[in-house]
């Protein structure tokens, strides 16, 4: 193993649009400032994601000062959407979780994120992340919270890790696919100057001042195959992570991390492997 360094830091403003890049973030017990506090819901109050919906590659908010988004996709004015001033939530279910979000003020938002899908859609906004939804309890420790992820605050990936796999996906029979670039994966933190798979046994790490817990092991679904430039879906990394990298019964790559503390990350930070 090399050096290890922050090689690049991600957020997702609004969960399963695209993600933007940043040289430094905040880190909030819940996760990076400004990611996956918003989402889409669908006509029964489920988080909507690329799963159901690839066209939400490409969707982008930018992040605005104050934790408004502006939404832009292709075919769409952009839009400007604030904070919701009102309290009043709804229950919002999150992969079985149920979460109080609470509604983009009138009817604006909803309806430009409903003309693009094609369907009744509702923009949502996680007010408090400290007290709306707890980590899964299997692998958290008491208090710990999360934002609108999948299910942890933070995801790592390592460039070693990905160069590997596609080391692997061209001696497949699908070669013509890769080699896929990271952001496939949709990872907030991605660090380079590591062996392959060396994130496998981490169990905690250090980037600059902050410490993480490595809480498991990342199981990967249907997003991993959808390009995030064009939508269009193609059989990998699925295919190969399923001959190579099954884990307790799931296809993985990359590890979920919990913050242990707050402050800031910047690229270039040295990762430091404590455990």
């Amino acid at each position: 193993m090399g050096h290890p360094r922050l090689q690049s830091i991600h957020v997702h403003p609004v969960k399963a649009f695209r993600s933007i890049e940043l040289r430094e973030a905040v880190v909030e017990p819940w996760g990076l400032a400004g990611d996956r506090r918003w989402a889409l819901i669908d006509a029964g109050a489920k988080v909507v994601t690329q799963r159901g919906h690839p066209r939400l590659a490409r969707a982008a908010a930018e992040l605005l000062p104050g934790g408004g988004v502006r939404l832009s996709a292709p075919g769409m004015e952009p839009l400007t959407v604030a904070v919701p001033r009102a309290s009043d939530t709804v229950p919002t279910d999150v992969f079985g979780d149920k979460v109080e979000t609470v509604p983009a003020d009138g009817d604006a938002a909803h309806t430009w994120c409903s003309t693009y899908l094609g369907a009744p859609m509702r923009l949502v906004h996680l007010d408090s992340p400290a007290t709306r939804r707890p980590v899964d309890p299997e692998y958290a420790l008491p208090g710990e919270t999360v934002s609108l992820a999948d299910g942890y605050p933070l995801l790592l990936t390592t460039t070693a890790s990905l160069d590997a796999l596609n080391s692997l996906i061209a001696r497949g029979e699908h070669a013509a696919e890769g080699p896929l670039p990271m952001d496939r994966f949709r990872p907030n933190i991605v660090v380079s100057g590591t062996d392959a798979w060396a994130e496998d046994d981490w169990s905690r790490v250090a980037i600059g001042d902050v410490t993480f817990r490595v809480a498991k092991v990342c199981g990967r679904c249907t997003v991993t195959t959808t390009d995030q430039r064009t939508g269009a879906r193609g059989k990998e990394p699925l295919h190969t992570l399923a001959r190579h990298r099954r884990m307790r019964g799931k296809l993985v790559f990359g590890q979920n991390l919990v913050p242990l503390g707050p402050g800031t990350i910047r690229t270039g930070d040295p990762v430091r492997v404590l455990g």
